[in-house]
């Protein structure tokens, strides 16, 4: 059963028409570069009307970027893989194998035209795709992303397992969020991730649980649909 906080998040965030957005899965690893690039036109065309919402999934080769906050301080090894500023909300960010990026295209003038709501709709979402693994998680104040707490004798962490990071223009959201499924681990050792030095990162695999990339997709599918509303197939800009 839903909370009352997810319940209102949901209402405001379905579009009264029920038009569905647009799921799109790219095979193989996307360029950074490209994918912002073809990101920024489809944003465009939505603002204009000239074309639906769009989730895009993919994955990156490694790199990092930084959003708007980042503190050039936070970059531990630039030399290690590429470095790309973004225009995105946040601080730096690893993008790699193994981690899903999904990027949410979506008209916020059929949603609320409340960018708090949108993100906490977005928090909620990757809540829920995770909860289909059985995986508590929950958010943290002060602290942007989706956490799981980890507990052993005489120990206890939180670990970071999703990253949020987006941008609005003309009402329309691009960037997005991305989930560790089961990236190296490692990759992130080359920042602070998100400003944040005395937390880790952690994925699904390695809270042990063996979850594909196509049953990743399958639980953020669900988990979008009860938050945002309906999805249709759609094609990968790239």
């Amino acid at each position: 059963m839903l909370s009352q906080a997810l319940s209102e998040t949901v209402s405001k965030l379905v579009r009264a028409d029920g038009r569905a957005a647009e799921w799109a899965v790219s095979e193989g690893r996307v360029g950074y570069e490209s994918a912002v690039a073809a990101m920024e036109a489809r944003a465009a065309a939505i603002a204009a009307g000239e074309a639906g919402e769009l989730v895009w999934l993919l994955e990156h080769p490694p790199l990092y970027t930084a959003g708007v906050s980042s503190k050039d301080g936070d970059l531990l090894d630039a030399s290690r893989f590429p470095v790309h500023r973004s225009g995105r909300g946040g601080q730096f960010t690893y993008h790699g194998p193994g981690q899903r990026v999904v990027y949410v295209m979506l008209d916020l003038n059929q949603r609320g035209k409340d960018v708090r709501t949108f993100v906490r709709g977005l928090e909620r979402w990757i809540i829920g795709a995770l909860g289909e693994f059985g995986v508590p998680a929950d958010v943290r104040e002060g602290r942007v992303g989706v956490w799981v707490e980890r507990k052993g004798p005489g120990w206890s962490r939180e670990d970071k397992i999703a990253a949020i990071g987006v941008k609005v223009r003309k009402w329309v959201s691009f960037h997005g969020i991305s989930l560790n499924v089961e990236p190296d681990l490692d990759h992130f050792s080359g920042i602070v991730p998100c400003g944040i030095a005395q937390h880790g990162v952690t994925s699904l695999v390695d809270l042990g649980v063996p979850a594909t990339m196509d049953e990743a997709d399958a639980a953020l599918k669900t988990g979008f649909r009860r938050v945002f509303g309906a999805v249709v197939e759609g094609a990968a800009p790239v």
